[in-house]
């Protein structure tokens, strides 16, 4: 509802006339009723007892209405997400060079920028085209390529207030280099475009659809099909239009993402990430807000030039969800919060060729996105590549020529070639983008080849599943954006991978079958025992954004286990899961284990990390196996712990590839949530009186179950200390049970 009297009481009634919702407009004149099931007949009424059916404007699929002598709304409808409009919808709207204002199905309008190759004309085309949409400012309409070559030029100059942000790089800069058009899609809510910001809401993801087979429409697009693009939100988004499957998508290639909203980045083992997770969604809901109020810079700065359309689409910005008000007392997975908003959940019914791309000590969204990819690989034509380090690593060169090779290939339909001005410019742009030292961007396998079948039918011969390893450890330095070897496979788990049981004893880990019980540890519970995260900004790092101050465990507040020297390689890919015997001191606690190897010159490598709330324990077996522990998060599932008979607590390790080497051991701490992570902080339920102890007997041993690869060895020496990116580096410190 729009361009009502602010403060009006209004009602929405279905066909029978019973109230379905009821709500008061803001300062815009402008409400919406969220979470209504799909019907027709629907029509909103005035409430209250003066003229209780004075008719307020509608802006919806079927009719706007000024005239406030009629009484009441005419009837609407609220359709499902399988009722897609007319394909007139998207064969009626021309797209121009620059920014466009494009209409959705329910007549909400959002703000779309075509960005073409450097010194192209529409008339040029067509063009191969792809979709970066995003709730970043994505479709602020001037050139991000001019506008860093400005910055490098005069690092004091202005920045340009109408240049998107850097983190829609991808679209902006690297998509038009590579020769394709790209069109900047801005998520509704956000920017210059209408509606309300609603997290992945509904009309979010079928926006997504929308906006796709509008643009495949367009007569400048190479094959009537576009392909999708992105890093991190605009990566997220195409795993939720992606399972829409509109008819003219032709390929996805998300970077950087989640599967899980809940479990993956928000709320990992059901404590709610105070660091990344809130300080992101509270940008978010900063960005949302109507220009006039705040929100991206850029739409400001159109209205201000004038621009009609960008201003009235900000009347409903500020009937955006506060996100943050729904999580402030949630715990569990609330299915009316998380059933729809899951990108695993739509990745599955994705049916067309997919690249994915993304890192296992991801600093912003973790790695449990690697935990959709057997659903992924179920279809052909899906490739992943995943590698240690950070999250916009997936920039780094190594993979950005395999990636526009798909693209090329899937979306193009043409010869993958690399331009000249590209491979010398690269070096540049990945400086611009991680401040580190990088390789050169190599030219294309397929650069000399001719026919572009035969080129593709090369392409899938490439394994499903790559692992760059040991990025950072190469001759480049230390953290550089280069692998020093790599992994490859056709299945994940990767074939010939067993789940082994390390079993915990007196400070130590074997898997030899326990014939004595170990003897009980006990730790206190407390999460101020160490800084909350890895950073610090006081102590410099040992290279751009790697994480700089990842301090041990202190005595008593937390248990490690270790191995003895290995007397081969070990190499493991996947989740793991320390399976935890527990009583406490209190009904509940939250833990952390923490997977690291210990060296043979006594320094420790960080190789991942998983979290649990205790009375989370409930599993849903269906989806359970021996490494990977999926905890259901439900409210009815909510079980305590027993203050003298010990609870089996399987805490899930996030998936990471690892190579533990020959002479090194395996270690694994217990601890309060802190310290190990450089962006995320915790709402912990400790506070340092809770005593935890884990219990393991001969009957009941305690376990760390590692999926192990069988008969492979690492292909590059042990680095040297603190090079890798993504995996800090420090003196190894027994905890205090001697582990």
């Amino acid at each position: 509802m729009t361009r009502a009297d602010p403060g009006t009481r209004l009602v929405l009634v279905d066909a029978d006339g019973s109230n379905v919702a009821k709500g008061t407009t803001d300062d815009y004149g402008s409400l919406i009723f969220y979470d209504i099931e799909p019907a027709v007949g629907f029509r909103v009424i005035r409430d209250g007892e003066d003229d209780p059916e004075e008719l307020v404007s509608l802006e919806g699929p079927t009719t706007t209405v000024e005239d406030r002598s009629v009484r009441g709304s005419d009837p609407f409808v609220v359709p499902s997400g399988a009722d897609h409009p007319p394909t007139t919808l998207y064969t009626s709207q021309p797209l121009q060079r620059g920014l466009n204002y494009i209409r959705m199905r329910d007549d909400i309008t959002l703000a779309m920028t075509v960005r073409l190759p450097p010194g192209k004309e529409l008339d040029d085309g067509p063009f191969p085209t792809l979709i970066e949409y995003s709730g970043y400012d994505v479709a602020a309409p001037s050139d991000l390529l001019a506008s860093i070559a400005a910055r490098l030029a005069d690092p004091e100059a202005p920045p340009d207030p109408l240049a998107p942000s850097s983190s829609t790089a991808v679209g902006a800069v690297i998509g038009p280099l590579l020769d394709f058009a790209v069109v900047s899609v801005q998520i509704r809510g956000t920017g210059c475009s209408g509606g309300a910001f609603d997290l992945f809401g509904l009309p979010t993801v079928y926006d997504g659809y929308d906006a796709v087979e509008t643009v495949a429409a367009q007569p400048w697009v190479k094959g009537g099909k576009v392909g999708m693009v992105g890093i991190s939100y605009s990566g997220i988004s195409q795993l939720f239009v992606g399972g829409t499957r509109p008819p003219h998508l032709a390929a996805l290639a998300p970077m950087s993402v989640t599967a899980d909203l809940y479990q993956g980045v928000g709320f990992p083992g059901g404590i709610f990430n105070t660091g990344f997770a809130k300080g992101w969604l509270t940008e978010r809901q900063e960005d949302a807000k109507a220009a006039s109020d705040g929100g991206q810079a850029w739409a400001a700065e159109l209205i201000a030039g004038g621009d009609k359309h960008c201003e009235a689409n900000q009347l409903l910005h500020h009937q955006a969800r506060d996100g943050l008000a729904e999580l402030a007392d949630v715990e569990f997975r609330e299915p009316r919060l998380f059933a729809q908003r899951t990108p695993a959940a739509w990745a599955k019914d994705i049916d067309v060729p997919t690249f994915i791309i993304g890192g296992l000590q991801d600093e912003q969204l973790g790695s449990y996105w690697a935990t959709m990819i057997p659903s992924l690989l179920d279809r052909p034509d899906t490739w992943v590549t995943m590698y240690n380090g950070n999250h916009n690593d997936a920039l780094q060169p190594a993979v950005l020529t395999r990636w526009a090779e798909f693209l090329n290939l899937f979306v193009a339909d043409r010869i993958p070639r690399i331009p000249e001005a590209v491979l010398g410019f690269s070096r540049v742009l990945f400086d611009q983008i991680a401040h580190v030292p990088a390789e050169a961007l190599e030219q294309s396998r397929f650069a000399a080849m001719t026919n572009v079948s035969a080129a593709r039918d090369r392409f899938r011969k490439d394994p499903a599943v790559r692992v760059l390893l040991d990025v950072g450890g190469t001759d480049l330095g230390a953290g550089s954006l280069a692998p020093s070897w790599e992994l490859t496979a056709d299945t994940w788990p990767i074939e010939g991978t067993k789940a082994t049981r390390y079993h915990l004893g007196d400070g130590t880990l074997s898997t030899a079958e326990p014939t004595t019980d170990a003897a009980e540890a006990t730790y206190d519970a407390d999460p101020a025992a160490r800084p909350e995260t890895s950073l610090d900004p006081s102590v410099a790092s040992p290279f751009a954004d790697q994480p700089n101050k990842w301090t041990p465990i202190s005595a008593g507040s937390g248990l490690g286990w270790i191995s003895a020297p290995l007397s081969s390689d070990t190499l493991i890919a996947g989740g793991s899961s320390l399976d935890l015997r527990l009583t406490a001191s209190e009904a509940d606690t939250d833990l952390q284990a923490t997977l690291t190897e210990v060296r043979p010159d006594g320094q420790e490598t960080y190789v991942g990390s998983g979290w649990l709330r205790a009375s989370h324990h409930k599993l849903d077996e269906s989806a359970s196996t021996a490494t990977e522990p999926r905890p259901t998060h439900l409210a009815t599932d909510r079980s305590t712990l027993d203050d003298d008979a010990p609870t089996l607590v399987r805490v899930g390790i996030d998936p990471t590839v690892h190579a533990f080497r020959a002479g090194s051991r395996i270690r694994v701490t217990l601890s309060a949530p802190g310290g190990d992570r450089s962006l995320w902080k915790w709402d912990t339920i400790d506070d340092g009186t809770t005593k935890v102890t884990v219990h393991s007997t001969v009957a009941e041993p305690s376990a760390l179950v590692l999926p192990v690869i069988q008969r492979r060895t690492a292909g590059a020496p042990l680095p040297a200390c603190g090079v890798l990116r993504g995996q800090p580096c420090r003196a190894y410190v027994p905890a205090t049970n001697g582990g």
